[in-house]
């Protein structure tokens, strides 16, 4: 339980840290195949080859799969030193505070090639700062989530300070959103003609700006204060197996890591599903997302509300299949006989209430899970809970990644975007089985 009542200044700080992280890995997403794959009609010069692995993957796939799969190995790591930290500060925000310099260094050296056209040197380059960006994000995202239930006692708690932190996730993503408009003034004021300076200066502005976000909790929480959680003393592996032995986050996990991949499709297409499917400016994809962003803040009130009347298993559920119509969808995209624009903003409105609802609840499920886990075992492994997840998380956001960039293979041009067209039939599979996996999951009514 925590020590003292957690203030409300002191979840708004709490909720800063989700914005840096936000911004920085919504970048990863939705630039790093448009920056170093454009379409044709992006003003980009490839960067890497558009090579073929076994007939199957190409080697962006494989680039960002080896950069997750290091990161994933590092996730437990770091939970186990985080659980069993007896540091005098806490046992998290240390961990937070070392993390920062380094994921904001790498985010910006993620996007600066050593060749400035297609080679091969790009592609070990991109291999080396996508590990080290990863490890240093992951040092800062597993402590940081641990602290949930730590601050937090009852479930509509968890479920408020989950909901600023869904807050700040979204503002990071819209924030990260407008990466083609902000390098659209810098090329403006600044008088830079080359469209990859314009858009490698823009990064580096929003990576300083979300590492000043991911200060805010470090600066502003005394974890000592409001935590009163103990160290665990399980060791790296048997923590782990009792992890996994709880019988409701495994089917919680399967559900997420579907989410994840889907959602990460959606992102990693935005730009190209606005450009080359109905062929709209770049420049309209920030304004889109804002706009997707904004409706899905005025669930958040009808979200907190019903989990308290009906429960968070039904609003997941009922979520998974709306998103399972908005994938269907994009496969029809421009081919629906409306505008263009109505098009786009139908689909972005048909998303945002299951984006809201998957923003807030999982992790406040999450935080239930451990919280009830370590009244069972009397080992607090918050960290590891949050770990595992992570690391699913980050799978599931390179093989959103990867499959988006495989399927590209197929068509990612004006006239030629069967590649994009078949994520929507891929998205509409992984929600369905969202769907089946998570309605196995028994939720405990709380009062």
């Amino acid at each position: 339980m925590p020590a003292v009542i957690f203030p409300f200044r002191k979840q708004i700080a709490y909720a800063c840290g989700m914005v840096g992280w936000s911004m920085m890995t919504n970048i990863i997403i939705v630039m790093l195949p448009y920056f170093y794959l454009p379409p044709s009609n992006a003003g980009l010069k490839p960067l890497i080859p558009q090579l073929m692995l076994f007939g199957v993957l190409n080697i962006l796939s494989v680039i960002a799969a080896s950069g997750r799969f290091i990161d994933a190995l590092f996730d437990p790591f770091i939970a186990s030193l985080s659980d069993k930290s007896d540091n005098p500060k806490g046992r998290r925000i240390p961990f937070m505070k070392w993390a920062i310099l380094p994921a904001i260094f790498f985010c910006f050296l993620t996007f600066c090639p050593v060749e400035k056209g297609e080679s091969a040197k790009n592609a070990v380059w991109l291999t080396c700062t996508l590990i080290l960006f990863f490890m240093s994000v992951t040092s800062y995202i597993i402590p940081y989530n641990a602290l949930l239930p730590e601050l937090t006692d009852t479930a509509s708690e968890k479920v408020k300070l989950s909901s600023f932190q869904q807050v700040g996730f979204v503002l990071g993503m819209v924030i990260s959103g407008f990466v083609n408009n902000y390098a659209d003034l810098v090329q403006k004021f600044l008088h830079i003609i080359s469209r990859d300076s314009a858009v490698q200066y823009t990064i580096g502005g929003l990576s300083l700006v979300a590492g000043f976000f991911l200060v805010i909790p470090v600066l502003f929480i005394n974890e000592k204060k409001y935590s009163s959680s103990k160290p665990s003393h399980l060791p790296l592996l048997p923590a782990i197996r009792q992890t996994f032995s709880n019988r409701n986050f495994k089917y919680y996990l399967i559900s997420d890591f579907s989410y994840y991949i889907a959602l990460s499709i959606i992102s990693s297409g935005l730009l190209y599903f606005v450009t080359v499917l109905l062929g709209l400016p770049e420049s309209d994809g920030g304004p889109l997302l804002g706009v997707m962003v904004l409706v899905s803040l005025m669930f958040y009130p009808l979200i907190n509300y019903l989990s308290k009347k009906i429960g968070k298993k039904p609003i997941v559920l009922f979520s998974f299949c709306l998103l399972c119509i908005t994938f269907i969808a994009i496969y029809f995209l421009g081919k629906f006989p409306i505008s263009p624009t109505a098009q786009i903003y139908c689909l972005l409105l048909l998303a945002s209430f299951p984006l809201a609802a998957l923003g807030i609840l999982p992790n406040a499920i999450l935080a239930e899970i451990a919280q009830d886990d370590a009244i069972k075992t009397e080992e607090n492994r918050e960290g590891m809970f949050f770990a595992v997840k992570y690391l699913f998380v980050k799978m599931g956001q390179t093989l959103g990644i990867a499959l988006f960039a495989f399927l590209t293979v197929y068509g990612k041009d004006p006239g030629n975007d069967y590649g994009l067209r078949l994520n929507g039939l891929c998205g509409f599979v992984l929600c369905l089985l969202a769907v089946i996996f998570f309605s196995r999951f028994r939720e405990k009514r709380r009062v």
